[in-house]
């Protein structure tokens, strides 16, 4: 791609962020267009659908998240803690872009759509913390990646709902903790509370 190709794309895509976190994924194609002072033939140009856009726009943090999965699956040694503050991440996430766990959720089933593999990479990275975790005894072991994945889109919804949004903080702890056994809740609330003395 030629150097002033490559620059109106990020421009779109910078656009097209900033639309997208103030007015959710269903935001107008038309509207971004215009925000970024182009025809909407140009936008379509580089990203004929809104997948196309959306996947281009989100490849970057699908990528962030999968590689984040897996540096915490190798540098920490709690698998309970690598799993919910994995599952933090992805939740502070999705809330950054209204709607876009709607698009997930449906791109996961759907192997035509320009999501669908970033979206299956990141489910299994989130498989393997899970796994990792039951594997000690610290998560419940009636639960998958596909649970886990629809409670990411669960906590991300709330964090969308004005009226919920302030208890989204405390939910996420009773769904964090409804996820580890005893055993992983208890290393978890061990870790986080202040260090006698400190």
């Amino acid at each position: 791609m030629r150097a002033d190709a490559r620059k109106n794309r990020d421009h779109l895509l910078a656009v097209a962020g900033a639309a997208i976190t103030e007015q959710g994924v269903d935001v107008s194609l038309r509207d971004i267009a215009r925000r970024a002072d182009v025809g909407l033939a140009t936008l379509l140009r580089h990203f004929p659908t809104r997948e196309a856009l959306l996947e281009a726009l989100l490849r970057t943090s699908f990528d962030e998240l999968t590689a984040k999965a897996d540096e915490l699956d190798v540098s920490t040694s709690s698998p309970e803690v690598a799993l919910v503050s994995w599952v933090r991440d992805c939740v502070a996430w999705t809330t950054e872009y209204r709607g876009v766990t709607v698009l997930m959720a449906a791109a996961i089933e759907d192997a035509d759509s320009a999501l669908h593999a970033s979206c299956v990479t990141l489910r299994a990275a989130g498989a393997r913390l899970l796994t990792r975790a039951q594997v000690a005894g610290m998560a419940r072991d009636d639960i998958d990646g596909d649970d886990l994945f629809a409670l990411i889109a669960m906590l991300a919804w709330l964090g969308d709902q004005p009226s919920l949004a302030p208890r989204a903080d405390h939910l996420f702890d009773v769904v964090a903790s409804a996820i580890l056994t005893s055993a992983g809740n208890s290393v978890t609330e061990r870790e986080s509370s202040p260090r006698a003395g400190s």
